[in-house]
This record gives structure tokens, C-alpha cells and sequence, in this order.
């Protein structure tokens, strides 16, 4: 077993930045991952707000800093603003396109506003990415939908350790032969 995960939830908000309401995105994902994940990892929350440049500085300092799983809520819809995507684009290595595509899949069933969103994921060195709703039960709906393709995607970039609840994720790993 590799060592434990170190996990970032990077809040995109200007009003959250500025203290002018209470961040809701950053503690609802905190709160899936502590209800689902099995082993023991880090998670540290942070808010930035928005802009392109500002994203995706503090994105590298995430990844320069040992994140191995960034979770980046908010600035994915179609305002002027939300350029979280493009920010998250702008320090990629690699895209996973399929991620923000189940996202949209899973996120249409309840809402039909979801085809706005611009959510995907990434990888920079050993560190996943993934761009999601501010809404704590989009989230939800958005985490329950890809998750279970999260640990096996750390295995194989060779970051950090995530095991899951299997009543309520269950992680895919392929049996070793």
C-alpha cells in the first residue's frame, strides 16, 4: 500500500473569497469524501476567487505543495467570471475528458441547467484535478457519479492512497493476476 492521500478542496468564489457569505461547496465535498472514504487521508480547504490566473496559481501551488486529489468547486458555469475550466486547462498534462462527461450525465437527471456545466478533470505530475459544482448536493450527485474511478486513477498516476466505503462507493481496482 502506497502512504495516505493528501486531498485539496479549492473553493472558486469571489463573494466566498471576499467573506460575504459562507463557503457551502468546499465543507458539502469535505463532507462527502469524510463520509466515504475508508482511509486515512489529509484534507485541507481552501478559497480563492475567481479568475483564471488566481485558479491556476494557487492549482500549482496545490500540486507543487503534494496534493494527490484536488477537488476545485465552483466557477464552471457559463458566466463571464467562471473560468475555473480554463484555468484548470492551463496547468493540465493530460484531460479526462469521460469524468466531466458523467458529471453532465448524472447532473441531467435532476436539473436541466446541467448542460451549462463545464466541469472535467485533469492530471498535472501525479495529481488528479477534478472541477465540480459549489452546490453541496450537485456535488453529491457529481461525486457519486465518477468516485469510483478516483483511487484507481491515483494508483496509476502513483499518487497517494484512497480506499472507499463499498456500501457507498465501490472503488474499481482491477484483481492483480
Amino acid at each position: 500500500m502506497t502512504r495516505p492521500a493528501r486531498i485539496a478542496i479549492l473553493t472558486v468564489s469571489d463573494r466566498a473569497a471576499r467573506g460575504e457569505y459562507a463557503d457551502k461547496g468546499g465543507p458539502g465535498a469535505e463532507e462527502w469524501l469524510r463520509d466515504v472514504i475508508t482511509s486515512p487521508v489529509q484534507i485541507d480547504r481552501h478559497i480563492v476567487p475567481d479568475g483564471r490566473d488566481v485558479v491556476a496559481a494557487k492549482l500549482r501551488d496545490l500540486v507543487e505543495g503534494g496534493a494527490d486529489l484536488i477537488l476545485v468547486t465552483g466557477g464552471t458555469g457559463p458566466a463571464p467570471r467562471d473560468q475555473t475550466p480554463e484555468a484548470v486547462m492551463d496547468i493540465a498534462h493530460r484531460e479526462y475528458p469521460g469524468f466531466g462527461e458523467e458529471m453532465r450525465r448524472a447532473s441531467l437527471r435532476e436539473v436541466p441547467t446541467a448542460i451549462l456545466s463545464r466541469q472535467t478533470a485533469v492530471s498535472r505530475d501525479a495529481t488528479l484535478i477534478i472541477t465540480i459544482p459549489g452546490k453541496p448536493s450537485a456535488i453529491a450527485t457529481c461525486l457519486n457519479a465518477v468516485f469510483a474511478a478516483v483511487p484507481y486513477c491515483l494508483d496509476l498516476l502513483g499518487a497517494g492512497y484512497i480506499d472507499t466505503d463499498p456500501a457507498k462507493i465501490r472503488a474499481f481496482r482491477p484483481k492483480a493476476k
